[in-house]
């Protein structure tokens, strides 16, 4: 049931994926990675600048330490010029210190610049790449769009042949069956609906031209003395 049910998903899954949501999806997530290095790069810098800050700090009060240990000395004030250079000691100390983390953080810095650098040249690279693939995608969207049109046109096309030859046949045995029914109505099989002459008017007809065939005959025989 479990490998049905994610055939099924596949499948629903694979019907509804965009790829180019997908890689415009997959750009978003390489630029966020981007955005981070870079806030990350900036945190150490800054945090880099901030022990510079402190250790310029530090140096200053060494140097005032050391100004106010030489000042003691000229007037005679050993034990004030040690406490002075007790604390400058101290203070060195802490400025050996920082020196150290600040060396760390720089070369922690290069490293996250150099990573930076890579990630940034790898981003650009997928997001030509994706830009090429999608546009091939919408190229072949629009491909298949086409030919599924002209199919729907040639189905259509093949549905109006068939309208054509049955009204090419339906016309053909309408004419048969009308040149049939003059057929039938010049012999008198058919009476003419449409205005002819209907059997009492013809045997009518008949009548009159038998008559006046008799009545010209009888008229030739006067005259030629018969």
């Amino acid at each position: 049931m479990g490998t049905v049910i994610r055939a099924k998903m596949s499948r629903l899954i694979d019907a509804a994926e965009d790829p180019r949501e997908t890689l415009d999806y997959s750009y978003e997530k390489q630029l966020q990675l981007l955005q981070n290095v870079k806030r990350g790069v900036a945190d150490v810098a800054t945090s880099k600048k901030r022990l510079q800050l402190q250790r310029a700090k530090l140096l200053q009060s060494s140097a005032t330490l050391e100004r106010q240990a030489r000042e003691a000395i000229r007037a005679d004030r050993e034990d004030l010029a040690r406490l002075a250079l007790e604390r400058k000691s101290a203070i060195d100390g802490q400025v050996s210190a920082l020196d150290q983390e600040i060396s760390t953080l720089e070369a922690e810095e290069e490293k996250l610049v150099e990573a930076e650098k890579r990630l940034a040249t790898k981003v650009e690279v997928f997001r030509t790449r994706k830009e090429t693939i999608k546009a091939q995608y919408s190229a072949a969207e629009a491909q298949v769009k086409i030919s599924e049109s002209v199919s729907g046109i040639s189905e259509e096309m093949a549905d109006i042949g068939v309208a054509i030859e049955r009204a090419e046949n339906k016309t053909s045995d309408m004419k048969a069956r009308s040149a049939a029914l003059d057929e039938l109505i010049e012999k008198g099989t058919l009476e003419d609906i449409t205005g002819g002459q209907d059997e009492i008017a013809r045997e009518l007809e008949a009548i009159g031209s038998r008559t006046r065939v008799e009545e010209d005959l009888s008229r030739l025989k006067r005259e030629e003395g018969r």
